[in-house]
C-alpha cells in the first residue's frame, strides 16, 4: 500500500487473486487464509498510529522507523499487530512466521531484527519473550 499508493480494499484484492497461493517468477507464495489476511491488513491500517509508537520503542535510537524501508515496516506493523491484538495466536508462533517473511524478502540482517523488535514487543505487550533491551 505504502509503494503502490493503493488502498486497502485493492490491495488485498490484488493479493488474494494473483499471488497467495500462486507461482511468480518461479516462486511459489505460500497460500493463507484470505479473512485472517484481510484482519491483518485492516487492523494494521486501522492500528497504525498505536502500532509504529510500539515499534519505534522497540528499535535502537540509531534505527529510527523512517529509516527502514516499506517492506520492513510492513512486516514489522503486522507482526506488532498480531502481537498486540491478536492474543490467541503464541507469540512464537508469531515471531516465527514473521522472521520467515523477512526472510523471502531481505538476506542480511532485517531477519534478525524482525526477529528482535517482536520480542521486545512481546516481552512489553505480553509479558513473553527470550530477548533483551537495548542498552
Amino acid at each position: 500500500m505504502d509503494v503502490a499508493g493503493t488502498g486497502l480494499l485493492e490491495t488485498t484484492a490484488e493479493y488474494e487473486l494473483f499471488r497467495l497461493g500462486k507461482e511468480i517468477d518461479g516462486e511459489l507464495y505460500r497460500d493463507a487464509d484470505p479473512q485472517w489476511f484481510r484482519a491483518i491488513l485492516s487492523g494494521v491500517v486501522e492500528d497504525q498510529t498505536t502500532i509504529d509508537p510500539v515499534i519505534r520503542k522497540a528499535l535502537t535510537e540509531d534505527w529510527p522507523l523512517s529509516r527502514l524501508d516499506s517492506t520492513l515496516r510492513a512486516i514489522l506493523r503486522a507482526g506488532v499487530y498480531e502481537l498486540t491484538r491478536r492474543k490467541d495466536v503464541p507469540v512464537a508462533v508469531i515471531v516465527s512466521e514473521y522472521v520467515d517473511i523477512a526472510k523471502a524478502f531481505y538476506t542480511e540482517d532485517e531477519p534478525k531484527l524482525v526477529n528482535a523488535v517482536l520480542d521486545r514487543v512481546a516481552r512489553r505487550s505480553r509479558n513473553e519473550g527470550r530477548g533483551k533491551d537495548p542498552a
